[in-house]
Protein backbone atom coordinates (compact mmCIF):
# COMPACT_ATOMS: atom_id res chain seq x y z
CA UNK A 1 0.00 0.00 0.00
CA UNK A 2 0.81 3.58 -0.81
CA UNK A 3 1.97 5.82 2.11
CA UNK A 4 0.21 9.17 1.90
CA UNK A 5 1.09 12.02 4.12
CA UNK A 6 -1.77 13.77 5.57
CA UNK A 7 -1.54 16.80 7.71
CA UNK A 8 -5.12 16.51 8.53
CA UNK A 9 -7.97 13.80 8.81
CA UNK A 10 -8.87 12.48 5.49
CA UNK A 11 -12.71 12.95 6.80
CA UNK A 12 -13.30 16.00 9.35
CA UNK A 13 -16.37 17.54 10.48
CA UNK A 14 -14.89 20.33 12.66
CA UNK A 15 -17.55 23.43 13.30
CA UNK A 16 -16.02 26.27 11.85
CA UNK A 17 -18.77 28.58 12.71
CA UNK A 18 -19.51 27.50 16.33
CA UNK A 19 -17.74 30.81 17.80
CA UNK A 20 -18.57 33.10 14.76
CA UNK A 21 -19.44 36.07 16.89
CA UNK A 22 -15.84 35.68 19.19
CA UNK A 23 -13.77 35.47 15.75
CA UNK A 24 -15.57 37.84 14.06
CA UNK A 25 -15.16 39.97 16.58
CA UNK A 26 -11.52 39.55 16.90
CA UNK A 27 -10.72 40.12 13.35
CA UNK A 28 -12.99 43.45 13.60
CA UNK A 29 -10.70 44.18 16.85
CA UNK A 30 -7.56 43.54 14.94
CA UNK A 31 -8.67 46.03 12.03
CA UNK A 32 -9.31 48.78 14.50
CA UNK A 33 -6.40 48.34 15.99
CA UNK A 34 -4.27 48.45 13.19
CA UNK A 35 -6.38 51.76 12.00
CA UNK A 36 -5.20 53.34 15.22
CA UNK A 37 -1.51 52.49 15.10
CA UNK A 38 -1.00 53.77 11.81
CA UNK A 39 -2.74 57.07 13.04
CA UNK A 40 -0.76 56.92 15.97
CA UNK A 41 2.42 55.73 15.57
CA UNK A 42 2.43 56.01 11.69
CA UNK A 43 4.93 54.47 8.47
CA UNK A 44 8.07 54.10 9.01
CA UNK A 45 8.77 54.73 5.53
CA UNK A 46 11.59 53.32 3.10
CA UNK A 47 13.85 56.11 0.55
CA UNK A 48 11.45 55.24 -1.89
CA UNK A 49 8.51 57.03 0.12
CA UNK A 50 10.44 59.09 1.96
CA UNK A 51 13.44 60.64 -0.68
CA UNK A 52 16.53 60.75 -0.77
CA UNK A 53 20.05 59.68 -2.63
CA UNK A 54 21.33 56.52 -4.70
CA UNK A 55 25.01 56.53 -5.02
CA UNK A 56 26.75 53.89 -7.21
CA UNK A 57 29.86 52.52 -5.87
CA UNK A 58 32.74 50.03 -7.90
CA UNK A 59 35.15 48.88 -6.12
CA UNK A 60 37.94 45.63 -7.26
CA UNK A 61 36.99 43.70 -4.06
CA UNK A 62 34.02 41.72 -3.05
CA UNK A 63 31.01 43.07 -1.72
CA UNK A 64 31.06 42.62 2.12
CA UNK A 65 27.21 44.17 2.89
CA UNK A 66 27.99 43.98 6.56
CA UNK A 67 31.21 45.71 7.04
CA UNK A 68 29.88 48.30 4.62
CA UNK A 69 26.78 48.99 6.55
CA UNK A 70 28.76 49.50 9.76
CA UNK A 71 31.59 51.70 8.45
CA UNK A 72 28.69 54.06 7.31
CA UNK A 73 26.75 53.81 10.32
CA UNK A 74 28.61 56.17 13.01
CA UNK A 75 27.66 58.99 10.21
CA UNK A 76 24.09 59.09 11.35
CA UNK A 77 22.39 58.90 8.65
CA UNK A 78 19.45 57.11 9.53
CA UNK A 79 17.79 54.59 6.54
CA UNK A 80 20.60 53.52 4.59
CA UNK A 81 20.34 50.34 2.45
CA UNK A 82 22.70 48.41 0.46
CA UNK A 83 22.58 46.27 -2.30
CA UNK A 84 25.14 44.21 -4.37
CA UNK A 85 24.62 44.74 -8.26
CA UNK A 86 24.92 41.62 -10.26
CA UNK A 87 25.51 41.29 -14.30
CA UNK A 88 27.49 38.58 -15.74
CA UNK A 89 28.68 40.92 -18.12
CA UNK A 90 31.17 42.21 -14.73
CA UNK A 91 34.92 41.25 -15.32
CA UNK A 92 35.75 38.70 -11.91
CA UNK A 93 37.29 41.83 -10.51
CA UNK A 94 34.46 43.98 -11.55
CA UNK A 95 31.90 44.47 -8.29
CA UNK A 96 29.16 47.35 -7.93
CA UNK A 97 27.03 48.14 -5.02
CA UNK A 98 24.47 50.90 -4.35
CA UNK A 99 24.23 52.83 -1.74
CA UNK A 100 20.72 54.50 -0.91
CA UNK A 101 20.55 57.35 1.90
CA UNK A 102 17.45 58.66 3.41
CA UNK A 103 16.36 62.20 2.91
CA UNK A 104 18.09 64.32 5.74
CA UNK A 105 15.94 67.04 7.60
CA UNK A 106 15.20 69.88 5.64
CA UNK A 107 17.09 69.01 2.58
CA UNK A 108 15.94 66.80 -1.03
CA UNK A 109 19.00 65.75 -1.93
CA UNK A 110 22.22 64.39 0.53
CA UNK A 111 24.73 67.02 0.26
CA UNK A 112 28.18 66.98 -1.25
CA UNK A 113 29.93 66.94 1.89
CA UNK A 114 27.65 63.82 3.20
CA UNK A 115 28.91 61.78 -0.09
CA UNK A 116 32.24 62.72 0.52
CA UNK A 117 31.96 61.52 4.17
CA UNK A 118 30.20 58.23 3.58
CA UNK A 119 33.11 57.15 0.12
CA UNK A 120 35.76 58.36 2.92
CA UNK A 121 34.31 55.87 5.57
CA UNK A 122 33.84 53.11 2.87
CA UNK A 123 37.47 53.71 2.15
CA UNK A 124 38.54 52.73 5.59
CA UNK A 125 37.47 49.18 4.54
CA UNK A 126 37.44 49.18 0.92
CA UNK A 127 40.20 51.29 -0.35
CA UNK A 128 39.71 50.75 -3.86
CA UNK A 129 36.02 52.28 -3.91
CA UNK A 130 34.78 55.10 -5.73
CA UNK A 131 31.10 56.50 -6.61
CA UNK A 132 30.79 56.23 -10.05
CA UNK A 133 27.19 57.89 -9.87
CA UNK A 134 25.04 59.65 -8.08
CA UNK A 135 20.80 60.22 -7.84
CA UNK A 136 18.50 62.30 -5.87
CA UNK A 137 14.69 61.63 -5.60
CA UNK A 138 13.33 63.98 -3.62
CA UNK A 139 9.97 64.62 -1.53
CA UNK A 140 7.72 65.43 -4.78
CA UNK A 141 8.60 62.02 -6.33
CA UNK A 142 8.27 60.08 -3.31
CA UNK A 143 4.44 61.65 -2.85
CA UNK A 144 4.12 60.57 -6.26
CA UNK A 145 4.96 56.33 -5.58
CA UNK A 146 2.62 56.49 -2.21
CA UNK A 147 -0.13 57.76 -4.48
CA UNK A 148 0.93 55.14 -7.16
CA UNK A 149 0.77 52.55 -4.87
CA UNK A 150 -2.52 52.86 -3.13
CA UNK A 151 -4.09 53.25 -6.33
CA UNK A 152 -2.09 49.89 -7.25
CA UNK A 153 -3.71 48.38 -4.18
CA UNK A 154 -7.29 49.67 -4.56
CA UNK A 155 -7.37 49.12 -8.36
CA UNK A 156 -6.43 45.16 -7.59
CA UNK A 157 -9.19 44.69 -4.79
CA UNK A 158 -11.93 46.71 -7.03
CA UNK A 159 -10.90 44.10 -9.96
CA UNK A 160 -11.29 40.93 -7.39
CA UNK A 161 -14.52 42.75 -6.37
CA UNK A 162 -15.81 42.49 -9.86
CA UNK A 163 -14.08 38.96 -10.80
CA UNK A 164 -16.32 37.45 -7.62
CA UNK A 165 -19.28 39.33 -8.43
CA UNK A 166 -19.70 37.93 -12.14
CA UNK A 167 -18.39 34.67 -10.86
CA UNK A 168 -20.20 34.16 -7.69
CA UNK A 169 -22.80 36.53 -6.21
CA UNK A 170 -22.85 39.81 -4.73
CA UNK A 171 -23.02 38.43 -1.21
CA UNK A 172 -19.54 36.50 -2.03
CA UNK A 173 -18.21 39.56 -3.30
CA UNK A 174 -18.60 41.40 -0.35
CA UNK A 175 -17.48 38.53 1.99
CA UNK A 176 -14.09 38.29 0.12
CA UNK A 177 -13.28 41.84 -0.35
CA UNK A 178 -14.27 42.54 3.40
CA UNK A 179 -11.39 39.19 3.82
CA UNK A 180 -9.00 41.07 1.56
CA UNK A 181 -9.29 44.77 3.39
CA UNK A 182 -9.00 42.88 6.54
CA UNK A 183 -6.06 41.06 5.55
CA UNK A 184 -4.06 44.21 4.11
CA UNK A 185 -4.68 46.79 6.95
CA UNK A 186 -3.68 44.28 9.87
CA UNK A 187 -0.44 43.49 8.12
CA UNK A 188 -0.17 47.20 7.69
CA UNK A 189 -0.84 47.97 11.20
CA UNK A 190 1.49 45.46 12.13
CA UNK A 191 3.99 47.37 10.32
CA UNK A 192 3.31 50.46 11.72
CA UNK A 193 3.21 48.74 15.55
CA UNK A 194 6.64 47.22 15.18
CA UNK A 195 7.94 50.14 12.69
CA UNK A 196 9.52 47.88 10.21
CA UNK A 197 10.69 49.68 6.96
CA UNK A 198 7.78 50.27 4.62
CA UNK A 199 8.58 50.65 1.10
CA UNK A 200 7.69 49.71 -2.59
CA UNK A 201 8.45 45.93 -2.05
CA UNK A 202 5.94 45.96 1.47
CA UNK A 203 3.61 46.89 -1.48
CA UNK A 204 4.69 43.86 -4.36
CA UNK A 205 4.04 42.03 -1.10
CA UNK A 206 0.49 43.12 -0.25
CA UNK A 207 -0.21 42.50 -4.00
CA UNK A 208 1.04 39.28 -3.28
CA UNK A 209 -1.26 38.77 -0.24
CA UNK A 210 -4.20 39.74 -2.14
CA UNK A 211 -3.62 36.75 -5.10
CA UNK A 212 -3.09 34.55 -2.61
CA UNK A 213 -5.58 35.32 0.47
CA UNK A 214 -8.54 35.28 -2.83
CA UNK A 215 -7.03 31.89 -4.20
CA UNK A 216 -7.83 30.20 -0.89
CA UNK A 217 -11.23 31.97 -0.44
CA UNK A 218 -12.39 31.19 -4.17
CA UNK A 219 -11.96 27.58 -3.56
CA UNK A 220 -13.90 27.60 -0.66
CA UNK A 221 -16.81 29.39 -2.06
CA UNK A 222 -16.49 26.79 -5.44
CA UNK A 223 -16.86 24.02 -3.07
CA UNK A 224 -19.83 26.31 -1.66
CA UNK A 225 -21.87 26.72 -4.33
CA UNK A 226 -22.15 23.29 -5.73
CA UNK A 227 -22.60 22.12 -2.12
CA UNK A 228 -25.86 24.68 -1.82
CA UNK A 229 -27.24 22.72 -5.23
CA UNK A 230 -26.33 19.04 -3.93
CA UNK A 231 -27.52 19.90 -0.23
CA UNK A 232 -30.60 22.10 -1.05
CA UNK A 233 -32.78 22.21 2.56
CA UNK A 234 -29.68 21.80 4.85
CA UNK A 235 -28.83 25.41 7.05
CA UNK A 236 -26.08 27.42 5.38
CA UNK A 237 -24.17 27.51 8.18
CA UNK A 238 -24.02 23.11 7.74
CA UNK A 239 -22.94 23.53 4.26
CA UNK A 240 -20.78 26.30 4.71
CA UNK A 241 -18.96 23.52 7.45
CA UNK A 242 -18.99 20.90 5.03
CA UNK A 243 -17.77 22.92 2.50
CA UNK A 244 -14.45 24.04 4.61
CA UNK A 245 -14.24 20.40 6.02
CA UNK A 246 -13.72 19.16 2.57
CA UNK A 247 -11.29 21.81 1.34
CA UNK A 248 -9.55 22.08 4.54
CA UNK A 249 -6.78 19.57 3.82
CA UNK A 250 -6.37 21.56 0.59
CA UNK A 251 -5.51 24.57 2.52
CA UNK A 252 -3.12 23.43 5.01
CA UNK A 253 -1.13 21.67 2.34
CA UNK A 254 -1.35 24.93 -0.02
CA UNK A 255 -0.14 27.03 3.50
CA UNK A 256 2.00 24.78 5.15
CA UNK A 257 4.54 24.44 2.12
CA UNK A 258 4.80 28.09 1.29
CA UNK A 259 5.06 28.56 5.03
CA UNK A 260 8.13 26.46 5.26
CA UNK A 261 9.85 27.99 1.90
CA UNK A 262 8.69 31.81 3.25
CA UNK A 263 10.34 30.88 6.67
CA UNK A 264 13.45 29.47 5.19
CA UNK A 265 13.55 32.91 3.67
CA UNK A 266 12.80 34.85 6.91
CA UNK A 267 15.55 33.05 8.52
CA UNK A 268 18.71 32.69 5.96
CA UNK A 269 17.52 35.47 2.87
CA UNK A 270 19.32 38.33 4.72
CA UNK A 271 18.70 42.06 5.52
CA UNK A 272 17.52 43.05 2.73
CA UNK A 273 14.57 40.86 1.49
CA UNK A 274 13.46 40.51 5.56
CA UNK A 275 10.62 42.88 5.22
CA UNK A 276 9.15 41.32 2.16
CA UNK A 277 9.39 37.79 3.43
CA UNK A 278 8.11 39.24 6.42
CA UNK A 279 4.75 40.09 5.29
CA UNK A 280 4.66 37.23 2.41
CA UNK A 281 4.69 34.94 6.05
CA UNK A 282 2.25 36.87 8.19
CA UNK A 283 0.31 37.43 4.96
CA UNK A 284 -0.03 33.79 3.91
CA UNK A 285 -1.41 32.89 7.84
CA UNK A 286 -3.83 36.05 7.65
CA UNK A 287 -4.95 35.34 4.38
CA UNK A 288 -5.74 31.25 5.78
CA UNK A 289 -7.66 32.72 8.81
CA UNK A 290 -9.66 35.35 6.53
CA UNK A 291 -10.74 33.12 4.22
CA UNK A 292 -12.84 31.05 6.73
CA UNK A 293 -13.45 33.50 9.50
CA UNK A 294 -14.35 36.77 7.74
CA UNK A 295 -14.91 35.92 4.23
CA UNK A 296 -17.68 33.27 4.84
CA UNK A 297 -18.93 34.74 8.38
CA UNK A 298 -19.93 37.80 5.94
CA UNK A 299 -21.87 35.47 3.43
CA UNK A 300 -23.42 33.96 6.66
CA UNK A 301 -24.58 37.12 7.84
CA UNK A 302 -26.05 38.48 4.53
CA UNK A 303 -27.83 34.41 3.40
CA UNK A 304 -27.89 33.75 0.12
CA UNK A 305 -30.98 33.25 -2.23
CA UNK A 306 -30.85 29.49 -2.70
CA UNK A 307 -34.46 29.98 -4.23
CA UNK A 308 -32.98 31.58 -7.31
CA UNK A 309 -30.08 29.07 -7.51
CA UNK A 310 -29.53 27.67 -10.64
CA UNK A 311 -27.23 24.51 -11.92
CA UNK A 312 -23.95 25.85 -13.36
CA UNK A 313 -22.57 24.10 -16.63
CA UNK A 314 -19.84 22.66 -14.58
CA UNK A 315 -21.71 20.48 -12.45
CA UNK A 316 -22.72 18.09 -15.47
CA UNK A 317 -19.12 16.84 -13.87
CA UNK A 318 -20.13 16.98 -10.18
CA UNK A 319 -21.23 13.76 -8.33
CA UNK A 320 -24.87 13.99 -8.07
CA UNK A 321 -24.68 9.96 -6.72
CA UNK A 322 -23.56 11.17 -3.08
CA UNK A 323 -25.68 10.81 -0.15
CA UNK A 324 -26.03 14.11 2.74
CA UNK A 325 -23.14 13.51 5.27
CA UNK A 326 -21.78 11.23 2.88
CA UNK A 327 -19.93 13.51 0.15
CA UNK A 328 -16.79 12.19 -0.97
CA UNK A 329 -14.03 14.38 0.44
CA UNK A 330 -12.93 17.14 -2.05
CA UNK A 331 -8.91 15.94 -1.54
CA UNK A 332 -9.61 12.18 -1.97
CA UNK A 333 -7.51 11.01 -4.80
CA UNK A 334 -5.33 13.68 -5.34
Amino acid sequence: MAFRLRLVPEQTSWDFFRHQTLTFGFSVMLVIASIIAVAVMGLNYGIDFRGGTTIRAQTNESVDIASWRDSIAPLGLGDVVITEVFDPTFAADHHVAEVRIQAQDGTEAVSSDTINAVEAALQTVVPSVKFTSTESVGPKVSGELIETALLSVLAATLAILAYIWLRFEWQFSVGAVAALIHDVTVTVGIFALFQIKFDLTIIAALLTILGYSINDTVVVFDRLRENLIKYKTMPLKDVMNISVNETLSRTVMTSGTTLIALIALLVLGGDVIRGFVFAMTWGVVIGTYSSVFVAKNIVLFLGVDRDKKKVDPADKFFDKSAKPGKSKPWNEGA
